[in-house]
């Protein structure tokens, strides 16, 4: 996808907000957004690539046509891929300035479907402007970004910022979430969680990815982070992780596959796989309770049939039944989470995976690079302000983090360019 700029930042930041680098802090004065009831819900997509136009667009239209939203723009930096985006999909406004957007259009949604390095500055630009925001995953490289962002969010109603992790909703997670939180199943005890793809030589060919500072990281971060989401969805809390991770196949700065010990709060143990070097691809999550085992098998998306219950001998058959009654399918998409989210706007509710919900995920991602760059057990909490994994997911790591280069940049030769103009397909990115 192309990416939209915005322009340098030369205001001070409002009072009690940190200034994200880059973005204006003017937008806090545009007037008040009327309310939410009674009209359509205003949206605008940032980014005119594969993942706006496959997964975003659609779940919008739909939307749409059941009277709930309305796409008001679009901006990329790219005026004739935004151009092209737009008479497409009927967009009355195209723009390649995003302030120049929010300041005219005053979307009261955005969807960010940009390089993670961009979210943090494009979120807070949003959130500023009074909009909620939909940003695609990974959330933001690292979690001081994170916090920063979260520092943005309103106090009580919104605007709030909320990652797509489409992979938590839709029938079967919804009622398998229930099962365990209710303790049906019994406790759990055992869980596997398994994101292993398979991305060849010249998947790495484009400039940014392979790279920390354009990508975030590698498989755990960019590809496996659903599964992780979803894992830490059903099981709750995390409390202490060790990981290793190596680099065995491809000429990158990150990691190609990693591995993870994860000790729940609730006292499960779980390994978590991510890598893309395995030509049998597969997303799996398999749950071992006291009573039964749950195990969830697909690749960029599940639907009722792709989760199976087995039950303890013992468990009797009308029980069992009911377990296995997963309701009308409803497949996990962007337009489940989007629904919701919707509902969430229209409520003044902080959405499901938004502030401490959507941190999770980003945080044992975090503790698992630390854990196998320092060869220590993480802990939950562990990283905070002052600790180098904080600001960056190698953490100053030797042999891991990025080569200064000639420039003295340290981004590793990684072209202008690169972060601006980028291409994913869209399997790849709404998975």
């Amino acid at each position: 996808m192309t990416t939209p700029a915005t322009s340098p930042d030369t205001s001070p930041a409002s009072p009690g907000r940190p200034q994200a680098a880059g973005t204006p802090a003017d937008l806090t004065s545009l007037a008040p957004l009327p309310p939410l009831t009674g009209r359509r819900i205003r949206a605008a997509v940032i980014g005119a690539g594969a993942i706006g136009r496959g997964s975003h667009l659609p779940a919008l239209a739909e939307l749409a046509d059941e009277g709930e939203t309305e796409v008001v723009a679009a901006v990329d930096i790219n005026a004739d891929a935004v151009k092209a985006f737009c008479a497409e999909s009927g967009i009355p406004h195209e723009y390649t300035d995003l302030e120049q957007m929010l300041r005219e259009q005053r979307p009261d949604l955005v969807t960010i479907c940009t390089p993670p390095t961009l979210h943090r500055e494009q979120t807070v630009a949003a959130l500023r402007a009074g909009a909620w925001v939909w940003c695609e995953k990974p959330p933001v490289p690292t979690l001081a970004d994170f916090d920063a962002i979260e520092a943005e969010e309103g106090l009580g109603g919104g605007p709030y910022a909320s990652i797509v992790f489409q992979h938590r909703f839709g029938s079967a997670s919804t009622h398998v979430r229930r099962l365990l939180a209710e303790g049906s199943l019994g406790r759990p005890l055992v869980a596997h969680c398994q994101t292993t793809w398979y991305r060849d030589t010249a998947y790495y060919a484009v400039p940014w990815r392979g790279r920390w500072q354009t990508e975030g990281g590698g498989p755990a971060m960019g590809h496996g982070i659903h599964q992780m989401d979803l894992l830490l969805d059903l099981l709750g809390p995390w409390s202490e992780v060790r990981g290793m991770a190596g680099r065995l196949v491809h000429d990158v700065e990150t990691e190609d596959v990693s591995t993870a010990l994860v000790r729940f709060a609730n006292g499960a143990l779980a390994t978590v796989v991510n890598s893309v070097l395995s030509p049998d691809e597969v997303s799996r999550i398999r749950i071992d309770c006291e009573r039964a085992t749950v195990e969830l098998t697909h690749l960029y998306g599940h639907s009722n049939a792709n989760w199976t219950i087995t039950p303890a001998p013992d468990v009797p058959e009308a029980e069992v039944a009911a377990w296995r009654d997963f309701g009308a399918d409803v497949p996990s998409s962007h337009l489940a989470q989007l629904r919701e989210l919707v509902a969430s706007m229209r409520a003044g509710e902080r959405p499901r995976s938004s502030g401490a919900d959507g941190r999770t995920s980003l945080e044992l991602i975090t503790a698992l690079y630390k854990s196998a760059f320092t060869d220590t057990t993480v802990k939950a909490g562990d990283i905070g302000p002052g600790d180098p994994y904080y600001v960056a997911l190698h953490g100053g790591a030797p042999g891991w983090a990025p080569a200064i280069d000639d420039d003295g940049d340290g981004d590793g030769g990684v072209p202008a360019s690169a972060t601006e103009f980028v291409t994913e397909s869209t399997e790849e990115a709404s998975a």
